[in-house]
């Protein structure tokens, strides 16, 4: 029997997909610390549980992102943490805010701001840090104009988004406790605000339509537009930022893609799918037993919290031939954004900035370094990516 392996542990962070492969191969369901919780690894037993919410509910994200040192978490009480009607009536009223409408209508912002991102790394003699100087501000950009929230606040927002995603089972120590509750408070009072606002005077904005939205009579409730609201700030920061940020780490360590993506920018759009398949942000969905459940020839008892590895899935060979290959023609759907009735809201926005922040810099510069120093990777129990990246990027 294989180690039982800890999925917050600092090398298994730096490069879980060796250990992804070992338990597809050895323990496609076995449990992982902290705490015991179930972990699935294969492909289809993965696109099994995502299929079945009726005996793998999402109330597994509050008993992540609310344990109870925490207290009360807005995220862990959204549309994220819901099953059945009450997550097909929130997806109804919520829908049309984040879909191909909303979206398209956002675009040219989009390309501009990605524009003046890049001008001012050129600008800041090619030596920059990636993360805080293109791939956390460009999300935060989209979201601030989604939700009409002040884009000043760029800098609060990924702020709140790290505390929030930070939750584990127990606190690092408590200070960082006191970090998230006080995160969690200043950012519910915050959009408290906003909703009071809009109520009074609606603009052209997501949270003004989605107080007008109404289904069978029914209006969200001001918690429920909290919850939402916050859901779609946290989701859309975080797994944009990564991807973006190990996207160009990725173009760093392989000169020959950035020059092949150079000569054809048309290739961008596959270069995201795989790059979402290959190390895609997220890597691990919740879910909770209804009852008992056998997966893979393991019975996994009712109420236990399992984790859908993503990035495991990805990388199965049985769904992916020669998976550890980057094949810009693979053409294959990854995981990442869920499957089935869960599938996020935010895909098609997700895609469309990372493609817009990629076509731009490859766009605008011939080369991408990196710069001496290991990569440090946040410790989140469901996205992964680069705390921080020094890059160099060569204008051209």
């Amino acid at each position: 029997m294989m180690p039982r392996i800890n999925i917050f542990d600092p090398a298994f962070r730096a490069d879980p997909y060796p250990h992804y492969a070992a338990l597809r191969r050895d323990s496609p369901v076995c449990q992982v610390d902290p705490g015991g919780m179930w972990a699935v690894s294969r492909h289809d037993d993965i696109v099994a549980m995502l299929r079945d919410p009726a005996r793998f509910s999402s109330m597994a994200f509050r008993a992540v992102w609310e344990p109870p040192w925490v207290g009360y978490n807005p995220l862990a009480r959204s549309i994220l943490a819901m099953d059945g009607p009450a997550h097909a009536r929130l997806r109804t009223l919520t829908s049309r805010a984040v879909g191909p409408r909303a979206v398209a209508r956002l675009e040219p912002a989009i390309r501009e701001r990605a524009a003046q991102l890049a001008a001012r790394l050129a600008e800041a003699d090619g030596e920059v840090e990636f993360v805080t100087a293109f791939a956390a501000p460009l999300p935060a950009f989209v979201i601030a104009t989604l939700l009409g929230l002040d884009p000043n606040l760029g800098v609060s927002f990924k702020r709140w988004a790290d505390d929030f995603l930070s939750v584990t089972p127990e606190p690092i120590d408590e200070a960082h406790a006191a970090r998230v509750r006080g995160t969690i408070a200043e950012l519910s009072a915050y959009m408290h605000a906003v909703i009071g606002e809009r109520r009074r005077a609606p603009v052209d904005d997501m949270v003004s339509e989605l107080l007008r939205a109404e289904v069978d009579g029914q209006h969200l409730s001001d918690a429920e537009l909290l919850e939402f609201m916050i859901a779609i700030l946290l989701g859309g920061l975080e797994t944009t930022t990564h991807l973006l940020a190990t996207s160009a780490v990725f173009l760093a360590d392989h000169p020959d893609m950035l020059t092949r993506l150079r000569a054809e920018p048309a290739l961008v759009a596959a270069f995201v799918e795989e790059m979402l398949r290959y190390d895609g942000p997220s890597q691990t969905l919740p879910r909770v037993t209804t009852r008992e459940v056998a997966l893979s020839g393991v019975t996994i008892p009712a109420g236990s919290l399992v984790l859908a590895l993503v990035g495991s899935a990805g990388r199965d060979e049985r769904r992916f031939p020669d998976p550890e290959r980057f094949d810009l023609g693979r053409g294959s759907a990854a995981l990442n954004f869920g499957h089935g009735v869960h599938f996020c809201l935010g895909a098609a926005l997700a895609r469309m900035e990372a493609q817009i922040g990629l076509e731009t810099l490859v766009r605008s510069f011939v080369a991408i370094e990196r710069l001496p120093g290991p990569l440090e990777y946040n410790r989140t129990m469901t996205v992964r990516g680069p705390v921080a990246a020094r890059l160099r990027f060569t204008p051209g």
